[in-house]
C-alpha cells in the first residue's frame, strides 16, 4: 500500500507548524511530538543560548566596521565620497560626528579601524573584550578565490545578490524555499536536553527558516511576550460558558483526520502558552527592567527601540529557563530597513544606534539577570542578506556578499577582529565587482564556532553544516 498520503499529510502538519492560527496571534509553530518529553538522558550541567541578530535588508557593513589608517582612508573617501549631495562617506576620526577608534588586541599590520559613529556602546563592548569583529563573512560552498569566480570553476553559492534566497542561505544553506535552519538543527541535536522541547528554538520576529528543524520546530512569540488565544477565559459575547464552548470548538475530538491534527495543535498551543507565561519574568520592575529610550541621531529625540524590547523577550525567557526546564536554546530576533539604496547615511545612522543600543542593553541584562552573571553562557551574533558594494550610486549602495558582523556575549574572546581585514578600495583580490567582497570566512566556518562552543560533537558539526568538511579551518577562535 502507498505511504504517499501519510507523507503528505506530515508535510502538511510540519508546515502547519511554522504558521500562526488565524486572528489570534497565537504560537502555532510547536514541536508535536515533544511537547511533554522527559528530561534528557545526559543533560548538560549548564545551560547555554545563542541568539541570532538578523539584519534584515543587507547592512553596509563598509560604514559600519572601517580602516582609517592613512592608505585605507584616502582609498574611503575618494570613492564613497560623491558630487551628489548624498554622498555616503562619514566623517574622518577625530572630526566632529567622526568615526570612533577601535584597537584590536591582535595588531594588523600597518592598519588601524574604527566603528560607525553612532556605535558607541559596541565600541564599550569592544573595548572591554565583550565583542568581537568577523570580518568578510558569507556564504560559501568551498574556499574561492577571485579567479575561482570568474571562471566558476568551483561550486558557488546559488543566486548571489538575491534578499530573499541570500537570507535564506545565511540562515538555512540553501536559496527560498529551505526546509531546514542551521539553529533548528542544533535544536534537533541539542533538544533531548531540556524538558519541554517545545521551549529550544525560539523567535520573537515572526516565521524564520535559521530556527526550523527535522524534528523541532520554532515556537513564536510576540515582542512583548506569548500571546493567548482570545476568547478562551471570561466570558465571551457576553456569556460566562461560551468561552468553554469555543475551546471545544477548536480542540475537539473529530473522525476528519486533518482537523484532529489541527486540534492537536491548538491544544498544545493553548498548553505551551500556559507554561511559558508564568515562567517569564516579568517586564520592568521586579522582572527585567525596561531598556531605556535610544537617541535618535537625525533627530536628536529619545523614541522606544523595538529591537531592545525583542532582546528583554529573550532575557525574560531565560530568566525562566529553569522552571521551563531549559538547558540548550536557540533565539532569532531581527532589525529590518537595511536595504540603502537610497538615504543611506541616515537610515543607516538611525539602524546602526538602535543596534548598538539593544546590544548593549541585552549584554547588562546578561550580566546580571535577576541577580545571575549568565553572560558567559549567552552568545549574540549578527547576521544579515549579505554586504554592499563599496561604490555608491549617490547616496545608497547596492547588492554585494561578504559582510563583517559581530559577535556579544562573556565567552567572546573580544576586543579582536577576527581575519585579515580586507583590502579598502577597489579592484583588489576579494573584488568581485564595484568593491562587493569575496568573503574571507564561510557562514558554516562562522556557525560552526558557535556550534563548538555550544556543545555539539564534531560529528553532529558536520551533520549541521554540510559544507564545513570544505574547510581548513573550522573554528575561527572568537569564542572561548
Amino acid at each position: 500500500m502507498s505511504n504517499k498520503p501519510n507523507a503528505s499529510r506530515r508535510e502538511f502538519l510540519r508546515m502547519a507548524s511554522a504558521l500562526s492560527v488565524a486572528g489570534t496571534a497565537a504560537p502555532f509553530a510547536l514541536n508535536l511530538a515533544a511537547m511533554g518529553s522527559a528530561a534528557a538522558q545526559t543533560a548538560p550541567g549548564d545551560y547555554k543560548a545563542i541568539v541570532c541578530l538578523f539584519l534584515f535588508g543587507a547592512n553596509d557593513h563598509a560604514n559600519t566596521v572601517l580602516a582609517t589608517d592613512s592608505s585605507s582612508w584616502s582609498q574611503y573617501t575618494s570613492v564613497r565620497t560623491t558630487t551628489d549631495a548624498g554622498s555616503i562617506a562619514l566623517p574622518a576620526l577625530g572630526a566632529q560626528g567622526g568615526v570612533i577608534p577601535i584597537v584590536p588586541k591582535t595588531a594588523q599590520a600597518g592598519r588601524s579601524f574604527a566603528l560607525h559613529p553612532n556605535m558607541t556602546e559596541m565600541k564599550a563592548l569592544f573595548d572591554k573584550g565583550r565583542a568581537a569583529v568577523v570580518s568578510n563573512v558569507g556564504p560559501l560552498i568551498v574556499p574561492t578565490t577571485l579567479a575561482q569566480y570568474k571562471a566558476a570553476s568551483v561550486p558557488l553559492p546559488p543566486k548571489l545578490f538575491s534578499h530573499n534566497d541570500q537570507q535564506s542561505l545565511w540562515q538555512a544553506y540553501a536559496p527560498e524555499g529551505a526546509a531546514y535552519g542551521w539553529g533548528g538543527r542544533m535544536g534537533d541535536l541539542m533538544a533531548a536536553n531540556n524538558t519541554n522541547t517545545i521551549f529550544t528554538a525560539i523567535s520573537t520576529a515572526g516565521n524564520a527558516v535559521f530556527l526550523a528543524g527535522k524534528s523541532v520546530n520554532q515556537y513564536q512569540v510576540s515582542a512583548s511576550g506569548a500571546v493567548p488565544i482570545g476568547g478562551l477565559t471570561g466570558t465571551l459575547f457576553g456569556s460566562g460558558s461560551a468561552a468553554g464552548s469555543f475551546r471545544s470548538i477548536i480542540t475537539g475530538d473529530t473522525s476528519n483526520l486533518f482537523q484532529k491534527e489541527y486540534a492537536a495543535v491548538t491544544n498544545r498551543s493553548i498548553n505551551a502558552q500556559s507554561l511559558l507565561s508564568p515562567a517569564m519574568a516579568p517586564a520592568g520592575t521586579g522582572g527585567v527592567p525596561n531598556p531605556t529610550q535610544y537617541t535618535n541621531p537625525n533627530t536628536g529625540a529619545l523614541a522606544n527601540n523595538s529591537l531592545a524590547t525583542q532582546l528583554q523577550t529573550v532575557a525574560r525567557i531565560i530568566a525562566g529557563r529553569s522552571a521551563l526546564g531549559a538547558k540548550r536554546q536557540v533565539f532569532f530576533v531581527s532589525l529590518g530597513g537595511f536595504d540603502t539604496h537610497d538615504f543611506q547615511k541616515t537610515a543607516q545612522a538611525d539602524l546602526l544606534a538602535r543596534l548598538s543600543h539593544a546590544v548593549s542593553y541585552f549584554d547588562g541584562m546578561m550580566s546580571n539577570l535577576q541577580g545571575a552573571d549568565l553572560s558567559s553562557q549567552v552568545t549574540l551574533f549578527t547576521a544579515s542578506d549579505f554586504g554592499r558594494t563599496f561604490t555608491s550610486n549617490g547616496d545608497g549602495t547596492d547588492h554585494g556578499w561578504g559582510s563583517h558582523h559581530f559577535v556579544v556575549g562573556g565567552a567572546v574572546k573580544g576586543g579582536n577582529i577576527y581575519g585579515d581585514f580586507p583590502v579598502t578600495g577597489l579592484k583588489h583580490s576579494l573584488d568581485v565587482g564595484s568593491g562587493s567582497l569575496l568573503p574571507q570566512f564561510s557562514v558554516d566556518q562562522y556557525g560552526a564556532t558557535m556550534a563548538n562552543w555550544f556543545g555539539l560533537s564534531t560529528t553532529q558539526i558536520n551533520d549541521v553544516f554540510p559544507n564545513i568538511t570544505n574547510f581548513t579551518t573550522r573554528n575561527i577562535g572568537f569564542l572561548g
